[in-house]
């Protein structure tokens, strides 16, 4: 079985330029489609809408929401990084499909984050919504617990999968914790 109880992809390319990125999401859709694994792209609303993706995921400084909707239309998911409850809010106001809440704890993969808004940040967010949403940033096995305890919806990780020598052991391992944490 591909995706190993993954249950969406988003591609996240932060160097590549805008014909490398399209291709990269080409590729990556073809897999995603073959095992119907909604692919989501970062930052980018262009190569969202190229590929057909399933849908765009927005940081603060990126496209606005509404624009983005505009672009992709209803059908499509899209999905606002928030790190406040103020933002959750307007996010939410504004139509996002779901929030990107974080960064709760430090990670190498986003280092524009001044301090971590940890657990207790993380639930003042999750209990002022009533959208669908994820906690993001240094999210481990050793962490997902108390994560989960918060009412969030959901996890995204990067390294705790992408940084093993055996993936599907590790996207195994993190869904069973998952399983055991609800």
């Amino acid at each position: 079985m591909f995706g190993n109880g993954v249950t969406i992809i988003q591609l996240r390319e932060k160097t590549a330029s805008k014909d490398e990125f399209l291709k990269l999401a080409k590729e990556v859709k073809g897999i995603t489609d073959k095992y119907s694994i909604p692919l989501i792209i970062n930052d980018n609303v262009e190569i969202a809408k190229a590929i057909d993706a399933d849908g765009v995921h927005l940081g603060q400084s990126d496209e606005e929401l509404t624009r983005a909707r505009e672009i992709l239309g209803d059908r499509k998911i899209i999905g606002i990084s928030v790190g406040n409850v103020e933002e959750a809010k307007l996010a939410e106001k504004n139509g996002a499909d779901y929030l990107g809440i974080g960064a709760v704890f430090y990670t190498d993969s986003k280092k524009d984050i001044n301090e971590p808004m940890g657990i207790a940040g993380l639930k003042r967010i999750v209990k002022s919504v009533n959208i669908p949403n994820v906690a993001i940033g240094g999210i481990h096995l050793s962490n997902v617990k108390e994560v989960m305890e918060t009412g969030t919806d959901g996890i995204a990780v990067i390294s705790e999968i992408l940084g093993k020598e055996n993936i599907r052991e590790a996207t195994v391992n993190l869904k069973k914790r998952l399983k055991k944490s609800k």
